[in-house]
């Protein structure tokens, strides 16, 4: 028999382990080439592995829930049929593995009570930190500082389980080095749900693990970032007009829909441009402000969850890269196609409320950016028209747009005058603007 490990293949930069979902075939069952066999999860992208190879999977290395290394075994295939002797292929992998820390030091140093009580700490990002490896500087109350001064012994210098561990148990060694004192207001504890009754007939449905991490991200962002939200009123008659011009030759030429969204983004695009402090994150008493404008997209999924595919570059692209970028990640992220690349470095997102019919929403701040939009249905009403005869009433395509932003870094100001920037560009959209 010949075997073939199948390796858990690179699933882009900054993702260095995914948690196996399920398999599609069970252990005796035969593969061919390029199928999907195991469906994976990393935080927030699902998608498949396919085999590289055909053959019989004869040992599943890794079950539902676990957690692999990029690079490690997940299952062992037979690619020469039983009876002939074959030496062992395998790909190469990403890293040797480390040695692991006895698990009885491990529950030691989790256990160690902490020096103090704090909300969990939040990252810039800066310092790429796999979950784990999160989730241990969050219960160690481990700084962003600190952490940049460990040096990392995985691909590219990340910080591993093992090195983590080894700087929490030689942390209340080391001499501790005097920290300039800040004077901070007292963070209150984070209440404690009561437990919720459960009559007769009540069902009880588990959160998923998307909705799991959806659920701490928002209460996360909430925690971090004074919310404050503006809205306004936005005459979108001239927009409706040039879409419904300008859609079916598009179609037509490129075999792609002309949506609304793009012309969104055009409109956000060049606001940032009038104002980059939006387009800011924040590191501490530090305010990170971002070259790239990187666009995100809140996307509602099939099964109820939502996914935020990023358009990267956005001020880079014309009105009609912008079509095709955007109907590309709306299809890859219904259909489980999206890279986990393919939902970072947001720098900036915008929220489509309208698609559900909503007039208008108060969104939550994407972590770490510091504004979102909020985009609310189109909808036809009698308006105010100035002409150079008086004004008048007509009928008009009226829509609301509320900007939710960090009152950290984010004043009434800034996020009201970016708004209206948002709000003019649309408003006056030229009907010969090509595409």
């Amino acid at each position: 028999m010949a075997e073939y490990k199948l390796i858990l293949p690179s699933m882009g930069e900054g993702v260095m382990e995914a948690t196996i979902i399920s398999w599609l075939y069970n252990e005796g069952d035969t593969v061919n080439e390029d199928d999907s066999v195991v469906e994976i999860a990393t935080d927030k992208v699902d998608s498949d592995v396919p085999t590289p190879v055909s053959g019989k999977i004869v040992k599943i290395l890794k079950h539902k829930d676990e957690v692999a290394k990029i690079g490690e075994a997940i299952a062992i295939l037979d690619i020469a049929g039983e009876g002939e002797a074959a030496p062992v292929v395998e790909t190469p992998k990403a890293e040797e593995p480390k040695t692991e820390v006895p698990a009885t030091e491990v529950v030691k140093v989790l256990e160690k009570p902490l020096a103090t009580t704090s909300t969990p700490q939040e990252f810039s990002g800066d310092v790429y930190l796999s979950p784990l490896v999160k989730s241990i500087a969050q219960e160690e109350n481990i700084s962003e500082a600190e952490l940049k001064t460990i040096k990392g012994s995985g691909l590219e210098g990340r910080i591993t389980k093992e090195d983590i561990l080894a700087f929490v148990k030689n942390r209340g060694t080391s001499t501790p080095v005097a920290a300039p004192v800040q004077v901070t207001a007292p963070v209150a504890a984070a209440p404690q749900s009561a437990p919720v009754p459960v009559s007769e007939g009540d069902e009880i449905i588990p959160m998923d693990r998307v909705r799991k991490i959806i659920a701490d991200a928002m209460v996360n962002s909430k925690r971090t970032s004074p919310h404050v939200t503006s809205f306004i009123e936005s005459d979108v008659t001239n927009v409706v007009k040039w879409r419904a011009k300008h859609k079916d030759i598009f179609e037509k030429r490129e075999g792609e829909k002309l949506t609304f969204m793009p012309i969104f983004v055009k409109a956000v695009v060049k606001a940032i441009q009038d104002f980059p402090m939006i387009n800011v994150s924040v590191d501490g008493d530090k305010i990170i402000k971002k070259k790239n404008i990187n666009i995100g997209m809140a996307t509602a999924l099939p099964d109820g969850n939502l996914i935020v595919p990023v358009i990267k570059n956005a001020d880079q692209l014309s009105l009609s890269g912008l079509a095709k970028a955007i109907n590309d990640l709306a299809y890859r992220a219904r259909n489980k196609k999206l890279r986990p690349e393919d939902t970072q470095g947001a720098t900036y997102t915008i929220s489509n409320v309208g698609t559900f019919g909503n007039l208008m929403g108060t969104p939550i701040i994407p972590q770490p950016q510091v504004a979102i939009l909020a985009i609310g249905a189109i909808v036809k009403k009698p308006a105010v028209i100035e002409t150079k005869d008086g004004d008048m009433i007509g009928i008009r395509q009226m829509m609301f747009m509320s900007h939710s932003y960090d009152h950290r870094v984010v004043d009434g100001s800034l996020g009201g005058m970016f708004l209206k920037h948002v709000h003019d560009y649309l408003q006056n959209w030229d009907m010969n603007t090509e595409i």
